[in-house]
């Protein structure tokens, strides 16, 4: 290319990465954030009825709850990506298990956005998923901005539910939108930048957006009376305590913008969305590996940041999710695996809206693409054209807190048993551990809650045909080995086994934390170290 060129490139990959807003939704489960996703993907005409999870009666099924799991049990246990376009603005949304045993996947989708939206239930604030979801966040630097929903069901009182953010997690929140009405009575909200009265009304069962009316504080005051005043006064008692909007404060992620709304009736979500045009991040340098900055208009890099089976039961495909990190991307281009070092060709990528599927040709920086049959690629792997190589960091995992031996009921199921086990390792749905002691005919699978479990034997049972025993080990301690040398020391006890990650990491693990404190006594040469999440 010449330099002119490339500087035409350049610039038409900036005012890309520009239109493109791209985060994630916490919360606690049940909190409405599947409700929540669907609602905006509704307000943006993406989708013409909304649904909710299912069992809620005359709702269909959710367009990001897609597993047969989470449409039954009415929870999302693995990340979706849905990418659509709002007005000249690309939305990237990323909806996120907000069951703690799928702490892992929500972790590395947190990994890939630019900034989140923090769901609360407005009978119960902040609650232990949403904590520990917020940490992250603050980890590293996304900026949140606050949607307290459910505002059309009995709960608690505003000015309550903003102090708990800033005495439990010193999140000061800047309100643009304050509800009129208390929690059950949800009448609309007062716009706190235009001063106006913001009414919603419901349609039939919420499954199309809700209709809004817009009145003049003068006329809101006439109509509303003491609702009105009351949703004023509120208001302006915590903007003048310090809760007055500043985007250098969101941008900083040292305070959080405040909406009010009810996901299942459609009402602030619109809000919500114009906000997230107007203030979320757009994309910017990512620090690769060695703590340098990728620039945008670098050469084509992303990483792959989850791996999902089974979306297609009509193919079993494996789609790879990446964030594009810098470049134009353009379908049919061999890149590198930064990992392995090897090529790998394009030809299948997709733009992905929950299960719902199209060819994509090209993306840009902040787009999550779909790479279809990508065996070859594993979460944490970087992508890029050209050279230099880069690579950026690797995505956590996480001290496993529960094991189990996996054996096939049917040994005659070996061959699919083999493939299913290699494959849920492969996408992070479980750590898939061996041991010198078991052999590699008895893997153990490891995980951070045990409804990891749950999902890892019916996917090897319905998605590859091999129903599986699991047999429990009562190991509740782990630490890392650094030193192989050291391994038979720990594999000589009763109470402690060594297992290996494919990483090549080494878990020691024990029944108590007392087996370990007396082995550490008898052998101190024995290093062992907390296993802390990595990457």
């Amino acid at each position: 290319m010449t330099q002119t060129t490339l500087a035409a490139a350049g610039t038409d990959v900036s005012a890309q990465a520009r239109r493109r807003r791209t985060f994630a939704v916490i919360s606690h489960p049940d909190a409405g954030k599947s409700t929540l996703t669907e609602a905006l993907a509704l307000h943006a005409r993406v989708i013409s009825e909304a649904g909710a999870v299912h069992g809620k009666a005359g709702r269909r099924g959710v367009t990001s709850d897609w597993m047969e799991m989470e449409q039954a049990r009415g929870i999302s246990i693995t990340s979706a990506a849905l990418q659509f376009a709002y007005g000249d603005t690309v939305i990237n949304l990323l909806d996120t298990p907000g069951h703690a045993d799928f702490s892992e996947d929500t972790y590395r989708v947190l990994s890939a956005v630019d900034s989140a939206v923090m769901l609360l239930d407005a009978a119960k604030g902040l609650e232990p998923q949403t904590l520990k979801l917020f940490d992250v966040c603050r980890y590293r630097g996304i900026p949140v901005i606050t949607f307290i929903n459910k505002w059309d069901r009995p709960g608690r009182a505003a000015l309550d539910l903003c102090d708990e953010l800033t005495e439990r997690i010193g999140l000061p929140p800047m309100p643009l939108t304050w509800p009129v009405g208390e929690a059950g009575h949800f009448r609309g909200v007062a716009d706190l930048r235009s001063g106006e009265f913001v009414r919603f009304h419901r349609t039939a069962g919420g499954a199309t957006a809700a209709g809004e009316e817009h009145l003049t504080g003068e006329a809101a005051e006439a109509e509303g009376g003491a609702e009105w005043t009351a949703a004023r006064e509120e208001a302006e008692l915590l903007q003048a305590s310090g809760g007055e909007f500043d985007a250098a404060r969101f941008e900083d992620a040292s305070a959080t913008p405040l909406l009010f709304g009810a996901a299942v009736a459609n009402f602030g979500v619109r809000q919500l969305l114009d906000l997230l045009v107007e203030l979320a991040p757009r994309p910017t340098a990512r620090a690769d590996a060695e703590g340098r900055p990728r620039e945008l208009t670098q050469p084509f890099s992303a990483f792959v940041f989850k791996v999902q089976t089974g979306m297609d039961r009509a193919h079993r495909d494996q789609v790879a999710f990446a964030r594009v990190c810098s470049g134009k991307f353009e379908r049919g281009m061999v890149v590198t695996n930064a990992t392995t070092g090897k090529p790998f060709a394009t030809k299948y990528v997709q733009q992905v809206f929950g299960q719902q599927r199209s060819t994509l040709d090209t993306a840009y920086p902040g787009d999550v693409i779909g790479l279809v049959n990508a065996t070859a690629l594993r979460v944490g792997d970087t992508l890029h054209d050209g050279k230099p190589a880069v690579k950026f960091p690797g995505l956590p995992s996480f001290a496993p807190a529960h094991f189990a031996v996996a054996r096939p009921a049917d040994i005659g199921r070996a061959k699919q048993f083999r493939r299913g086990i290699e494959q849920l390792g492969a996408e992070g749905v479980v750590q898939v551990l061996t041991s010198d002691l078991r052999g590699d005919g008895s893997p153990v699978l490891a995980a951070v809650g045990p409804m990891q479990f749950e999902v890892a034997t019916h996917r090897l049972e319905h998605e590859f045909g091999c129903v599986v025993r699991l047999d429990h080990l009562p190991y509740t301690a782990v630490r890392r080995l650094p030193d192989p040398a050291q391994r038979a020391i720990v594999d000589r006890e009763r109470s402690s086994e060594v297992f290996a990650r494919a990483d090549g990491t080494l878990l020691a693990v024990f029944e108590q934390e007392m087996n370990l404190r007396i082995l550490q006594r008898q052998k101190p040469e024995l290093v062992l170290e907390p296993l802390v999440a990595d990457g």
